[in-house]
């Protein structure tokens, strides 16, 4: 069974797709992964649980952010911009996760400072497959920064 690293090491799915979401925890759960799972579905609402405002004041810092690109109000790549502009979060991990294979999107995304871009696999058993692997490499391989003060 994986354990988490780091204690309790919360994860943030910023994913509008509810299929897609549930997909992810599914796959979570299948690669036993036992951090604990948030899920927020626009830009505008990410930003709100990153920095603990609204319906969010009482949200965990997360240790790795699951960003998709395609997201309503405010785009994965403008969150993602402002995630790594700021001091206070700019050392969360960002993985994009989302169905784009667009060089354009993944130069994009690397120029704002994403630590990892993944197309999200189509397949269920593909999907598990990739965040068993993202599991193992951030939270057994990788030392991921302490929370910001």
């Amino acid at each position: 069974m994986t354990l988490p690293i780091h204690g309790a090491v919360d994860i943030l799915l910023v994913e509008d797709s509810p299929t897609d979401a549930l997909i992810t925890r599914e796959a979570l759960t299948q690669a036993r992964v036992l951090n604990r799972l948030h899920h927020v579905e626009d830009g505008y609402e990410a930003l709100d649980f990153l920095r603990h405002q609204g319906a969010h004041a009482e949200a965990p810092r997360p240790g790795l952010i699951l960003l998709d690109l395609n997201l309503p109000k405010k785009s994965g790549l403008d969150v993602l911009t402002e995630i790594k502009s700021d001091p206070l979060l700019q050392t969360i991990p960002v993985v994009v996760l989302t169905t784009s294979r667009a060089t354009a999107e993944v130069e994009a995304a690397y120029r704002q400072h994403a630590n990892c871009f993944i197309t999200k696999p189509v397949e269920f058993e593909d999907m598990a497959r990739c965040i068993c692997a993202l599991e193992n490499f951030w939270f057994s391989i990788v030392t991921l920064p302490p929370p910001a003060k």
